[in-house]
């Protein structure tokens, strides 16, 4: 598949913006093993094959395992998550899937068991961002593949 725009290229202001956006999440405490698991799910709803290759292969260079990372798609009924990565992987699916759920009240009295106010903010602003990421990906056809993880991503 070839790359219908280059973003960084076409509209390199537009790239920074969704890049501090980024940054703010990876600044916001929330765990980096949390962070990949929920955008590796969102990335799985949204069909988005660049993010998650980039997120399967930043989760495992960041010690994750495979097996974990083979049942993201199922987690409902896989028994190697936290209760925490359970309640975010929820909170994923009924915010990427936001027209079809409304965020129901009862996954919200769910998730904020294991998240505080702030940390249930940031962690809607990081599945926000990764579905920004994915609507980008997906609609300019970015090849996926290719990806390595950065160095210092151990």
């Amino acid at each position: 598949m070839n790359a219908r725009i280059q973003i960084t290229k076409v509209a390199p202001a537009a790239y920074r913006a969704v890049f501090q956006l980024e940054k703010y999440v990876r600044e916001s405490g929330l765990e980096r093993s949390l962070l990949e698991l929920v955008r590796l799910r969102a990335s799985q709803i949204n069909g988005c094959a660049y993010c998650v290759d980039m997120h399967t292969k930043d989760a495992r260079a960041a010690g994750e395992t495979e097996q974990r990372l083979y049942l993201v798609s199922a987690w409902h009924e896989a028994t190697c998550f936290t209760d925490r990565e359970r309640a975010a992987l929820e909170w994923t699916e009924a915010v990427t899937l936001v027209s079809e759920t409304h965020v129901p009240d009862d996954v919200y009295e769910r998730v904020k068991q294991h998240f505080t106010d702030e940390e249930l903010v940031n962690l809607t602003v990081a599945i926000s961002a990764i579905n920004v990421w994915n609507r980008l990906n997906v609609s300019f056809r970015t090849p996926a593949g290719d990806y390595q993880p950065a160095q210092s991503s151990h």
